[in-house]
């Protein structure tokens, strides 16, 4: 098998090195298969696709967006209302569009450099300087362009770039051949030069590929859940924990979740972006397609946080509820959990039933606990979705996909303990005496490594700061004991809620 990849391998290579003595347009394979062949009727159908989709009101400042790449009559909606959470005039200089190889494995990147890309509705130009840079300065993209040629991922995505942008941006198409995490990293690392506010990155992605219409929705809600919370290691145990579901025909989680994790290695725990969950559906909720096997559709965006209504990337604040924002918020952890344990189904909430001061884009964090033993824990440090989303989401996720626990059950359910730790903006310290122990939960962050641990932790345990910086840095980002005394630290304020008496 070795033998065999290395012979495709050298043949792809001097396929390669005849290709660069002469420019090859890359030419449509996708036409008159995931969308139409022709321009006239293409156009149609994706002036269709943004005047039926979903838009988003606030004015964001869109860094990355995560779009989904099967034929439009599926996906195409979902598609276009990722787009649309950026203006038509916006002024990108480039377009990095980034996918995952469906047609073959190779341990690393391959970027298009000997051409440009051709649809019905004409040329995508290619940003040769930047494609061959990447080449010339990085031996994990030096692998051929043939990658590219019967690759839809990428081609799905120009069109709509093509209709939308007034002002045409040159593109970067970057296809990743590999799942190994230290070769992402080396990726992410490349890029990150253009990572700038002046360039949008594209993550061509499908989610689930053919689970029933009802797993679907649940599979998907967990991976993207996964993918927001910004830490790698969450969004893989995501995955993991999916595969480990055993759900007939459920074949991935989501098809470019290489092409993902690259997304987060750029990220790095910046606490000046986050991500906004936009659209979904899947295959079923077309009209041509059925509810057996479906694939699943996210439209999901990193943005500026100063650019979402609500959000502010400044020091910590103060925050209080009153006891009826209080018992709401368990009322919708408990009920999110039961509604989980009763029928497999997620909570709906009707937001006319919710107090403002829940509607506040906050993290937070749910905690489960058996007869003061820890039972779960998983939440988000910031998010752009309302704190009542958050606690709904995270309490399920605390009670059934915590990787270090089995699943809550009915029994359990009776008798657990719900705590609740909403948490304010992050602030980067500059000396150790800046932690109120009780008051500060601590974010240690050093290169691709990241842990917390909430303010209660070193108070519950007697700690004192460095032994509270010590025991997150050991056991929570992975630094060893001392690891924190190089290391990006963070602090953010977090009011505990503890749950009425029933």
């Amino acid at each position: 098998m070795r033998t065999a990849l290395s012979i495709l391998l050298i043949i792809f290579s001097i396929m390669d090195i005849y290709s660069q003595n002469r420019l090859t347009d890359r030419q449509p394979v996708a036409a008159g298969r995931f969308y139409s062949a022709g321009r006239e009727s293409l156009t149609n159908d994706i002036k269709g696709l943004f005047a039926g989709c979903k838009k988003t009101l606030d004015d964001l400042k869109v860094r990355a967006m995560i779009c989904p790449h099967a034929g439009y009559v599926f996906s195409g909606k979902v598609a276009a209302s990722a787009f649309s959470t950026t203006k038509e005039n916006t002024d990108f200089k480039n377009i990095f569009l980034i996918g995952s190889s469906h047609v073959m494995a190779f341990n690393g990147a391959s970027v298009y450099y000997t051409g440009d890309f051709i649809t019905p509705l004409g040329r995508a130009v290619v940003n040769r300087e930047i494609a061959v840079k990447l080449r010339k300065e990085n031996k994990v993209f030096n692998f051929p362009v043939n990658a590219h040629y019967q690759e839809h991922s990428l081609e799905v995505q120009i069109p709509l770039i093509q209709y939308y942008f007034k002002t045409q941006p040159e593109i970067v198409p970057i296809i990743i051949g590999t799942d190994n995490t230290t070769t992402l990293k080396s990726i992410a690392e490349a890029l990150r030069p253009w990572f700038t506010p002046d360039n949008l990155f594209i993550i061509s992605s499908d989610f689930s590929h053919y689970p029933s219409y009802n797993d679907a929705r649940t599979i998907d809600n967990l991976t993207a859940e996964g993918l927001i919370s910004g830490d790698p290691q969450v969004f893989l145990a995501a995955l993991k924990k999916n595969s480990s579901k055993n759900i007939p025909g459920l074949a991935t989680s989501m098809c470019g979740y290489s092409s993902g994790l690259v997304l987060l290695y750029l990220l790095n725990g910046n606490k000046d972006l986050t991500f906004k969950r936009i659209d979904y559906c899947n295959s079923g909720d077309s009209p041509y397609g059925d509810k057996d096997g479906v694939v699943g559709y996210h439209a999901i965006v990193v943005v500026e946080r100063n650019s979402v209504k609500g959000t502010s990337s400044g020091s910590e604040g103060s925050f209080t509820f009153s006891a009826d924002e209080t018992e709401k918020l368990f009322e919708i952890a408990r009920n999110s959990i039961k509604s989980m344990l009763g029928g497999q189904k997620r909570l709906i909430i009707d937001a006319r039933t919710i107090p403002e001061a829940l509607k506040q884009p906050l993290g937070a964090f749910v905690t489960l606990k058996t007869d003061g033993n820890l039972r779960g824990c998983i939440g988000r440090f910031i998010s752009s979705d309302p704190l009542y989303e958050v606690v709904n989401a995270s309490a399920v996720s605390s009670a059934f996909e915590d990787p270090r626990f089995t699943p809550l059950t009915a029994q359990e359910y009776e008798k657990v303990d719900i705590e609740i730790t909403v948490l304010g903006p992050m602030k980067k310290i500059k000396s150790i005496n800046e932690i109120i122990l009780g008051k500060h939960g601590i974010y240690i962050k050093k290169d691709f490594r990241s842990g917390t641990m909430l303010p209660q932790v070193a108070t519950e345990y007697g700690w004192t700061v460095e032994e509270f910086l010590g025991h997150t840095s050991r056991d929570k980002a992975g630094l060893g004991w001392d690891g924190w005394k190089d290391a990006e630290i963070y602090i953010y304020d977090g009011l505990v809620l503890e749950e009425p008496r029933k």
